[in-house]
């Protein structure tokens, strides 16, 4: 029986690791096509391009930095170039820098607003502008935050760039429905990933946060990348303009210590 998303081409940023990996493996078992972004570490991106392989689907690898428009615009391009289409797109990368407010310096606030805003921005617009002039449908999904809504003192930049995500989301949903695309992002809150290793190591700051999260343990890449499977396939065809959280309860309950 074919997958869900069988026969769709997917571009998955930052899927090296992480969430990101897991989505594209999740998606390639879904009988999906991926385009395995990745900025540094081939080798990585190497290992999912091999575990989607081994899922079912097929994958590409594509370097690139997404605060550079040339790489950005270079994604979607070997995307047609090499597969011939692209239906999906996922906004994954993202990268965080803690600081006090006061001590935010402009070259903090550069790299985490051009990856996880900026980055997103231009990649979406390279993405819709293709399915705009071909007529056809697509579907935008982007890695927000719980932290697009939940304060997050310390991480005013990373708040400042999910915020902005949210906000695009709910505008493009607008903009772009009438082109049958749809936008919606995914918030997860604490999930066991790479850019957690500290919080994971560090157990009374985990003990505290697992004390307000209902479900009392940490999500999971793969349950993540099942809800992007949801929002990529046909079953989300009416889905568009909403943020998914998938925290464990955590915004609801979260109260300071």
């Amino acid at each position: 029986m074919p997958g869900r998303l069988a026969g769709k081409v997917a571009i998955v940023t930052g899927s090296g690791s992480g969430i990101g990996k897991a989505i594209a493996i999740r998606f390639a078992s879904e009988g999906a096509t991926v385009v395995v972004d990745y900025r540094n570490r081939p080798e990585q991106a190497i290992d999912t391009k091999t575990k989607a392989e081994a899922a079912g689907g097929k994958a590409i690898t594509v370097q690139s930095d997404v605060t550079k428009m040339a790489d950005t615009q270079n994604i979607v391009d070997q995307a047609y170039l090499q597969l011939g289409r692209c239906d999906i797109l996922v906004n994954n990368a993202g990268i965080e820098k803690r600081a006090d407010f006061w001590d935010v310096t402009e070259q903090d606030y550069d790299a985490v607003l051009n990856v996880n805003l900026k980055g997103a921005f231009f990649l979406t617009q390279f993405f819709v502008r293709r399915l705009r002039d071909a007529k056809l449908p697509g579907r935008i999904i982007n890695i927000s935050s719980v932290h697009e809504d939940m304060a997050f003192p310390h991480f005013s930049t990373y708040c400042a760039s999910k915020g902005g995500i949210r906000m695009l989301m709910r505008n493009l949903a607008v903009e772009l429905g009438p082109l049958g695309i749809t936008v919606n992002n995914i918030a997860p809150g604490a999930i066991a990933t790479p850019i957690n290793k500290s919080l994971l190591e560090d157990k009374p700051k985990l003990d505290a946060l697992l004390a307000n999260i209902p479900l009392s343990r940490l999500g999971t890449s793969e349950e993540v990348a099942g809800l992007a499977a949801f929002l990529a396939s046909d079953e989300a065809a009416y889905v568009t303009g909403s943020t998914y959280v998938i925290d464990g309860g955590l915004m609801v309950d979260y109260h300071e210590q």
